[in-house]
């Protein structure tokens, strides 16, 4: 038996979009848009706040989560599938629109049109079969790996994804401060990057225990305490940071 993302991505579509609305001028709107132009399908848009897209099989809106129940209701009646691009919002957000409710949402950083999104993990839900169709089938149209995601999960699913991007370039920016402001090295930022690619590609690879090198994983207690002492002189907004990051990190390394 496949995996789930397999199974999704040779599933036939029930949806057999030919025309898709994007509603939202932001990062996402502004990526989606030229993207599933390319890939064959006519699309509207991405129309700004306050426009309906017309004549399509399915409206995308790609706005903030806080925004989605009204821009559902401004799409009501404009599409017999509205879907929306927010990994921790429910589908129920999409009830004001009274239309089949789907959802996609790139696991990927998306800073702006050219975002490539090719090989990415893809979340996808639906309120129907046709609807849920309607979403692998934007997704393997992107070249993207659909998998479904249940509501109840999505909080869990999309601290995941929070934790591995958006707090790794939290601590990168830290360790950043640390080399360029602390230790008055230059260039602290195109020195790290290296180290922090074969990282992420040794994680990859060999998984979090194998991957994991340094005074911690050693057993250096020596090491790491001139470490928290650094920290503590020249960062002390870090070191409740780096206590925390000590502590799981041994935890690992047992």
């Amino acid at each position: 038996m496949g995996t789930a993302a397999e199974s999704l991505s040779r599933a036939p579509s029930g949806a057999r979009l030919a025309r898709v609305g994007i509603l939202g001028r932001g990062r996402v709107g502004t990526t989606l848009a030229p993207a599933l132009r390319e890939a064959g399908l006519e699309v509207d848009g991405p129309a700004g706040r306050g426009e309906v897209p017309a004549g399509c099989d399915a409206i995308l809106l790609c706005v903030p989560d806080a925004a989605i129940p009204e821009a559902a209701a401004d799409v009501s009646g404009a599409a017999a599938l509205v879907g929306h691009t927010s990994g921790a919002t429910p589908l129920a957000a999409l009830a004001t629109s009274g239309a089949e409710a789907f959802g996609l949402h790139p696991l990927q950083t998306i800073t702006g049109p050219g975002t490539s999104l090719a090989g990415c993990g893809c979340a996808v839900a639906g309120s129907t079969g046709r609807a849920l169709a309607a979403a692998v089938e934007l997704a393997v149209l992107l070249g993207m790996r659909p998998f479904e995601l249940d509501d109840s999960r999505r909080a869990a699913y999309h601290a995941a994804a929070s934790i591995a991007s958006n707090f790794l370039v939290t601590l990168e920016g830290a360790a950043e401060s640390m080399m360029a402001g602390a230790a008055g090295i230059e260039d602290a930022r195109e020195l790290l990057a290296p180290l922090v690619r074969s990282t992420v590609e040794n994680w990859v690879g060999l998984g979090p225990e194998r991957a994991l090198t340094g005074p911690v994983a050693r057993g250096d207690d020596a090491t790491v305490e001139s470490q928290r002492a650094a920290v503590a002189a020249a960062r002390p907004e870090l070191l409740d940071l780096f206590d925390v990051l000590v502590a799981r990190t041994r935890e690992l390394a047992r």
